[in-house]
């Protein structure tokens, strides 16, 4: 028998180990600094602790800092130690669950008779790094069912029993470090004295389990560092992020607003957002019919039996808004969750050949979903938006090409907008999971075929992450970077073989039968609202030139000047250039200010001088002071400035 294992690492490399070693044992037969750095690691795809012992011939990937994964079990330690200190403070509380998220950690407790607020944060903060400085192991360890349900029963507490009484038995491990012990499913840095900085960020309220009937417990957000150097940059990051918070600034320019009277999580568009959003509208319907799309309209609601055929009834019904009743006996129907059904549908008003594909259906059609109200926020997460959604109906042998030219699509997007760090993420299904998706296999393993065949002939750095699929059918995400290093998930594209066998959608092929079309799905934008908002915060407002609502202000220096200020902006209003005159009885000192808060690009200041001469003074936003110019020579300005970012984004 064997001693040894052989392990493969991702460079290819295979590294001969005696049976048994560990992850941290690896790291240290390739260098100290590297053993130094590991946090996490994961075997055979699964994840794993540096401290477990390897048995079998495998993969092995090593986690430090720099990876994703290395912050997810930094912080799902700390938020392992955040617990631990709140026991220690608050004796008698009830712990819940305690996940890492994309930008730090949270613990959701049930506070009791505490009520712990944001005063007490530095204490907690304080108690946490007292704790991390005693260097404790981090040791995962499997429990009996049995023993689990006894553990927490005798510590009276009812949520942990919960969780436990829905694991499989031979599933369930605990987590011990120093004193402490927590359910767990694994994923911990090697001790806690990795921890040298942390900021607890905010307290709020969330229900036990996300259900409004459910008691409401205290969740405390954190974030943790293996320096205090990045803690301190991470803190300069939140400063220029609540400046750059489109709530904020929405509100400011004079985009959007809610209403309480209108409903929780419906945004209403003031005339300088749908402006905006009219833009971005117009520019993607030119590229869209470029590429040979056709527009379509679809009504607000469908009757209940459309999505029930779709599976999105069976999937989400639970959490839509309720069926709308008529007077007619036993009809229902749904405010429209989602535009596909709608599209199939569309495409099954007609006879198809082979001839006739790819049909290309696009819509900006707006969709609600019930959010749960602690979950919305601001325009990013809403319960009526509006999707750049499209359909495209192909032949199996097109997929590809059509595949590829939505790619081309997103991409011309991105450039147009100023997103050029991105990576794709291939998402599929979870095989543990199979009750999660509808459809065979055969055809959901065609799709996610055809999708990674696409991302590696377009050259796209691209992963690979399962359960993460919709479904109905495997996905290509985008995952963009914004101005602050964020990450965020904007276009989509997805293959679906699944609609069109529940539609019964057909095409007559070149053998005189009836075929199955392959249907995609895509979205750049994803949703206007939710692009819209991150818009916002990546350029702070500063939109490009081509997409600002207002290009330039016109400020009179007084009122006998507004007769001429007219006529520039009826000039530039005729080079389509968009011009607004404030007329208003304020010095020019306001009038300035004031258009710098509302980050217009030009302000032409228009004085006797100017009248005079029929020039205009123009100041760019940030202050740089351009002279005095013709209209023709300011015109040509700010067209070859348009031009210029055209040529940029075309270019890419």
């Amino acid at each position: 028998m064997s001693t040894t294992i052989d392990i493969r690492l991702p460079d290819g490399a295979i590294k001969q180990m005696p049976k048994g070693s560990t992850p941290l044992a690896v790291a240290q037969s390739i260098s100290e600094g590297l053993a130094r750095a590991v946090l996490s690691a994961s075997y055979n795809g699964t994840t794993i602790e540096s401290k477990t012992p390897l048995i079998e011939d495998g993969d092995l990937v090593l986690y430090t800092w720099n990876d994703a994964n290395g912050k997810k079990a930094f912080w799902h330690s700390s938020a392992h130690v955040l617990a631990q200190a709140l026991e220690q403070l608050y004796p008698g509380i009830k712990l819940t669950i305690g996940p890492a998220i994309d930008s730090g950690f949270y613990y959701d407790i049930d506070a009791g008779e505490y009520n712990i607020s944001e005063k007490d944060l530095p204490t907690i903060e304080k108690r946490i790094l007292e704790i991390a400085r005693g260097k404790h192991d981090f040791h995962l360890r499997e429990v009996s069912k049995e023993d689990a349900l006894k553990f927490y029963q005798d510590a009276d507490n009812s949520y942990k029993t919960e969780l436990i009484e829905g694991l499989e038995d031979g599933t369930i491990t605990f987590c011990d470090h120093d004193d402490f012990t927590d359910l767990c499913r694994g994923g911990h840095i090697p001790n806690t004295a990795t921890i040298k900085a942390v900021k607890l960020t905010n307290i709020a309220g969330a229900y036990w389990r996300a259900d409004e009937k459910n008691k409401q417990l205290t969740r405390i957000y954190g974030v943790s560092f293996p320096k205090q150097k990045l803690l301190t940059e991470h803190l300069a990051l939140l400063e220029e992020a609540k400046k750059r918070d489109h709530r904020k600034l929405g509100a400011e320019l004079g985009l959007f607003t809610f209403s309480q009277k209108v409903g929780q999580g419906l945004p209403l568009w003031l005339p300088k957002g749908a402006a905006l959003r009219e833009r971005l509208e117009q520019f993607l319907r030119k590229a869209q019919t470029k590429a040979g799309y056709e527009q379509v309209v679809t009504p607000h609601i469908g009757q209940k039996e459309l999505y029930v055929t779709s599976g999105h009834y069976e999937k989400y019904g639970a959490d839509s808004f309720q069926p709308i009743n008529t007077p007619a006996d036993g009809e229902e129907f749904l405010l429209k969750p989602m535009n596909c059904p709608h599209h199939c549908e569309i495409y099954n008003a007609s006879p198809w050949s082979y001839r006739d594909l790819p049909i290309r259906l696009a819509e900006f059609g707006t969709v609600y979903r019930y959010e749960q109200s602690g979950e919305l926020h601001g325009l990013t997460r809403v319960r009526g938006f509006t999707q750049d959604d499209a359909h495209i109906f192909c032949t199996p042998e097109q997929l590809n090409a059509e595949f590829i030219g939505v790619i081309d699509l997103v991409l011309y997007v991105f450039g147009a907008l100023g997103f050029q760090d991105f990576k794709t993420q291939v998402s599929v299904r979870d095989p543990k999971k199979p009750e999660k998706y509808i459809g065979n296999h055969k055809l959901w393993d065609e799709a996610e075929k055809a999708i990674i065949r696409a991302a590696e002939q377009k050259g796209l750095d691209y992963v690979v992450e399962e359960g993460e699929a919709a479904f109905y059918g495997p996905k290509l995400d985008f995952m963009v970077k914004d101005a602050l290093g964020r990450s965020w998930q904007l276009g989509t594209i997805q293959v679906d073989y699944n609609l069109p066998e529940r539609f019964d959608l057909q095409y007559k092929g070149s053998d005189n039968s009836m075929h199955r079309p392959v249907m995609i799905h895509r979205a750049p934008f994803g949703s206007m609202e939710r692009f819209v908002a991150i818009l916002i915060e990546h350029t702070a407002g500063n939109f490009p030139l081509w997409l600002t609502p207002t290009q330039v202000q016109l400020l009179c220096v007084s009122e006998k000047h507004e007769k001429y200020a007219q006529k520039v902006s009826e000039f530039l209003e005729n080079n389509e250039i968009r011009a607004l005159v404030d007329n208003r009885s304020e010095t020019i000192g306001k009038k300035i200010r004031e258009a710098e808060m509302s980050k217009v690009p030009f302000m032409g200041i228009i004085g006797e001088q100017e009248a005079a001469q029929e020039t205009v003074s123009i100041r760019e936003h940030g202050g740089n002071d351009l002279g005095t110019m013709s209209l023709r020579d300011f015109a040509a300005l700010v067209e070859s400035r348009q031009a210029a970012e055209v040529k940029v984004f075309e270019t890419n």
